[in-house]
């Protein structure tokens, strides 16, 4: 062993199928990938809910992630997250009967926990290892899963573009500003290091890869950002779709609830992280710091302005998006 090179992987797969080297190859390179087995027909919708959603909202969020999809999952994980009011508990009742036919299984937490808590309690009851994010006020479009989650027998971690809307007088959508997101493994990276390079509302992943990261750790308001930066630091693969799967839900609290002390402090904890991560320089530390901590302190109306200006500028240069 001493005395001899090793032999060159043309000579180790000799004999081998090319589709088979193709795999092994990619095991080789990226070792989270299908350490676990994954069956893209079975798959796991993960949706908690808590006192403050509304029930009409929830309702229409969990139908259209079911009944109306053309690939539906196995089935649904509900989280109710703390106690909540008799109208939301009446349609959690109602939940079996609104989704053609999937399964539904509610975990009721004692106590509201946050959504970090419930996330994790959800991703424990999970028994498929693709699990999808269902928010309670958003809106799956129907081919979402259809064109997710095949993506999952090659990537930890896939997500997509999300279209806002609000609610009509009518009570139809009403679609407002696309958000997009980095792309490529390469342009989700470089995109971490100054932003969520995810919609958490879009994505579904593997969940052995979210539980090898830690699972959504307790940091107010990003939660998910923390949770995506650690998987990257951990080796996971990822991808965005280009797009649209997602109909996001903007109401009037929208902008209000991405500022303040507390926001302010999740965020220093969050850059902290990114460093740790090797994800961001200490030079781009300081600009994040600057930049994103003073957007938690201006007021809502700049914020929500600055905002939206940055959202029109990423859509309106793809090629920055990886």
């Amino acid at each position: 062993g001493l005395t001899s090179l090793p032999r060159p992987n043309s000579a180790r797969f000799a004999g081998v199928r090319p589709a088979e080297v193709g795999e092994a190859m990619q095991q080789l390179e990226h070792p989270n990938i299908r350490a676990t087995p994954l069956d893209p027909a079975q798959f796991t919708v993960l949706l908690p809910v808590y006192a403050g959603d509304r029930p009409e909202w929830f309702l229409a969020a969990l139908t259209s992630a079911t009944a109306r999809q053309t690939l539906r999952p196995a089935e649904v994980v509900i989280v109710r997250d703390g106690p909540v009011g008799p109208e939301l508990q009446t349609a959690l009742d109602e939940a079996p009967g609104q989704t053609g036919g999937v399964p539904v299984r509610v975990i009721p937490l004692a106590r509201n926990t946050g959504l970090p808590g419930a996330l994790n309690a959800g991703l424990e009851a999970c028994r498929t290892e693709a699990v999808a994010r269902q928010d309670a006020d958003d809106l799956s479009l129907p081919n979402r899963f259809e064109r997710l989650i095949p993506h999952l027998a090659d990537h930890d971690l896939v997500g997509s573009a999300v279209q806002e809307f609000t609610t009509g007088a009518d009570g139809s959508p009403v679609p407002g500003m696309v958000r997009s997101t980095p792309r490529t493994a390469s342009g989700i990276r470089e995109g971490a290091a100054l932003a969520s390079p995810f919609h958490h509302p879009s994505v579904a992943y593997r969940r052995s890869a979210v539980l090898r990261a830690g699972g959504y750790p307790r940091l107010p308001s990003m939660e998910d950002y923390a949770l995506w930066a650690a998987m990257l630091g951990t080796g996971a693969v990822a991808e965005n779709l280009p797009e649209v799967l997602v109909l996001y839900r903007v109401d009037a609290g929208s902008y209000a609830r991405r500022g303040g002390w507390r926001l302010l402090r999740s965020e220093v904890a969050m850059q902290r992280r990114l460093r740790g991560l090797g994800l961001t320089t200490p030079l781009q530390e300081a600009r994040n710091l600057l930049v994103r901590g003073g957007y938690r302190l201006v007021p809502e109306r700049t914020r929500r302005a600055a905002y939206r200006a940055w959202q029109r500028t990423r859509a309106r240069h793809p090629r920055s998006n990886g």
